[in-house]
């Protein structure tokens, strides 16, 4: 099995798939800010959410409802800002994820990622961490958004937490862009190897 990547691209490739799946990984779950409503846990993604309140006909009440999903629709997300945080950081990680699966077959096809496509490669990895790197920054301006603040005590705001905390997948998400616009765009200038010069 020949490849088109040099020892480098190698280890550009799997790099390049740590991150995209740390990006993805953290994008899906909700647990990017955590807090309390009703003596429950509660966490929220940026289109996730576990633990809602819900009216409870039968006992005439509002209860937790103590399972995660999706909002009913787009619209449904809490803010603005978090509907754009939404897009951005889904199209980025969608950049991660291509990148990553290309670096891969990389890895088993030769003549596939020469010099010129490596970088061209690494240029887009750091569009798509940028990208998520835009989304993780936007997200604080919807922590004044009224669901949030029934989690938080009442006190969040935008950049002000309340008494609530930033979660794992909030750092997975960011990190995985930060390596990606760091360590694997550098990589990338030396992950193909020169095209063999063919006379005609």
């Amino acid at each position: 099995m020949a490849s088109s990547l040099t020892c480098t691209g190698v280890i550009w490739a799997l790099l390049s798939l740590l991150c995209a799946a740390a990006s993805c990984v953290g994008f899906f779950m909700p647990y990017w800010l955590l807090g309390t409503q009703m003596d429950k846990p509660v966490s929220f993604g940026t289109f996730r959410r576990c633990s809602y309140p819900v009216r409870d006909e039968e006992r005439q009440a509002t209860v937790m409802l103590e399972q995660c999903g999706r909002y009913a629709s787009f619209h449904g997300i809490p803010s603005l800002e978090w509907r754009i945080c939404t897009v951005v950081t889904g199209v980025g990680c969608g950049l991660l994820l291509l990148v990553a699966l290309t670096a891969l077959m990389g890895c088993c096809i030769s003549d596939l990622i020469s010099r010129t496509i490596g970088r061209v490669a690494g240029g887009i990895q750091f569009v798509g961490g940028l990208l998520i790197g835009s989304g993780c920054a936007l997200y604080p301006l919807g922590w004044d958004s009224e669901e949030v603040q029934q989690t938080c005590n009442n006190s969040s705001d935008q950049f002000k937490l309340g008494s609530c905390q930033i979660g794992w997948a909030y750092y997975c998400t960011g990190a995985g862009a930060a390596a990606a616009m760091l360590l694997c765009t550098w990589l990338s200038c030396f992950a193909g190897k020169k095209q063999k010069q063919y006379p005609y």
